[in-house]
């Protein structure tokens, strides 16, 4: 087991330090994960990461080398390195299905525990939502600009090799069809796909000997890369060589707008009227809104997609809402500062419906589990007594959260697919 206790800060560490000593430690605390705004004033949030976070949770454990470190590094005393060493998170967790959408306030996620238990996740728990909300966003509007039309993860060259993984298996969550990412479709689940690259045909003397080779290899389905060096040429090539069986063509540069529909009107009169047309090339959710019209039939993304189309994190945060007091009695507790007020107590998530369309965000504060009428549960246990529920791990777990998503954007209002910078698509309700 990896362990993923190092990955925080040093803060968490010296905090629980302090607590150990003052005896605050052990007092029961709530903490919440809200998004105070949407970034770029997108409509709706898609919540991801919560399977590979309820699996993080579960290996933060402090090991001999972890344990070592510490030491050496004088981070914290004895006493709580041998608090440390029996550390395992015993607490519960509860919150958004992975997959469901979020709004300013939505309270996505809530840890329950130990004050020194529960802050010491914190920054694991942001920094495996904050990364995969933000790729699970911007996939979720590329996804919706594209209609019916298929998308592709393409972004592993563009980012950490790891968050790679993760990108794609969040990009899949929120509707994409398949990756280039092998361990993606590996560990995850998620359909892989792939051909070549330019590379590919500049090793060959030839377009035509790199375009014989992938058939013979691949079949005449395949799908060609047709910009290296002339397109018209290409797609003549190509066309003479694979016949009307032709898979696709691939477009990874230009105006794709013209040059789109040149290859269209080529394939056509070659008789490859069932080719299809793949693009790439930084394709964002404006780009690909922006071919609606033109004879596309797929779309391959990375370098936006994986950066979270301009938008790198969810803007989630991590803030204690209630703890005990010495007598065990339970305070609402939240920050007064301007501009970053929160909201204390425990809460819990209702999305209100009409005849299945979704009109806002209901956020009840109660300690014990409410009821709204006309509504769909949002809140649900993730994790009890430190045990994560096996539905929302694993290869299962991004399966549910896929389906799960797709349900959630059908209650959506119409209002909501707008890509221009707005108000959330519905309200939030802090009654």
């Amino acid at each position: 087991m990896t362990s993923t206790a190092l990955l925080t800060d040093r803060y968490e560490l010296t905090m629980v330090d302090a607590a150990l000593r003052d005896g605050t430690a052990e007092r029961h605390s709530v903490f919440e994960v809200f998004a105070r705004r949407l970034p770029g004033g997108r409509r709706y949030g898609v919540v991801a990461g919560t399977g590979r976070l309820l699996d993080a949770i579960d290996r933060f454990r402090f090991g001999d080398a972890e344990l070592a470190w510490l030491e050496s590094e004088g981070v914290v005393g004895p006493a709580t390195l041998a608090w440390l060493a029996d550390y395992r998170f015993r607490g519960d967790v509860a919150g958004y299905r992975e997959g469901e959408l979020y709004f300013p306030s939505s309270p996505v996620l809530t840890v329950e525990g130990g004050f020194a238990e529960a802050v010491l996740l914190e920054t694991l728990i942001l920094s495996v939502l904050n990364a995969d909300s933000a790729v699970a966003t911007a996939a979720a509007r590329m996804v919706s600009a594209a209609g019916a039309r298929p998308l592709a993860e393409m972004g592993g060259r563009r980012t950490h090799e790891r968050a790679a993984v993760s990108a794609a298996r969040a990009a899949w969550i929120a509707g994409f069809q398949a990756t280039s990412n092998l361990e993606a479709g590996r560990r995850w689940g998620v359909p892989t796909m792939g051909t070549a690259a330019h590379s590919f045909t500049l090793l060959h003397d030839s377009e035509e000997q790199a375009f014989r080779s992938q058939i013979d290899t691949l079949g005449a389905g395949t799908t060609l890369l047709v910009d290296t060096y002339d397109v018209r040429e290409a797609v003549e090539t190509a066309v003479r060589l694979a016949g009307p069986a032709l898979g696709a063509v691939r477009i990874d540069s230009g105006d794709l707008q013209t040059v789109v529909q040149e290859v269209r009107s080529q394939l056509d009169a070659l008789g490859a009227t069932g080719a299809r047309i793949t693009v790439t090339n930084d394709l964002d959710e404006y780009a690909i809104a922006g071919l609606a019209a033109s004879p596309v039939d797929s779309y391959g993304a990375g370098t936006r997609l994986v950066g979270g189309s301009g938008h790198p994190t969810a803007g989630f945060v991590y803030k204690l809402v209630e703890r005990a007091d010495d007598d065990g009695t339970m305070r609402a507790v939240a920050k007064k500062s301007v501009q970053k007020a929160g909201s204390g107590g425990r809460k819990w998530a209702f999305r209100l419906l009409e005849g299945g369309v979704a009109t806002a965000e209901r956020v009840v504060v109660s300690d014990a589990e409410p009821r709204v009428a006309g509504s769909r549960q949002l809140t649900v246990p993730l994790m009890t007594g430190g045990l994560a529920d096996h539905a929302f791990v694993g290869v299962a777990g991004v399966r549910a959260a896929r389906e799960h998503h797709a349900a959630a954007v059908r209650e959506l209002p119409a209002e909501a697919m707008r890509l221009s910078p707005g108000d959330p698509a519905i309200p939030t309700d802090l009654g």
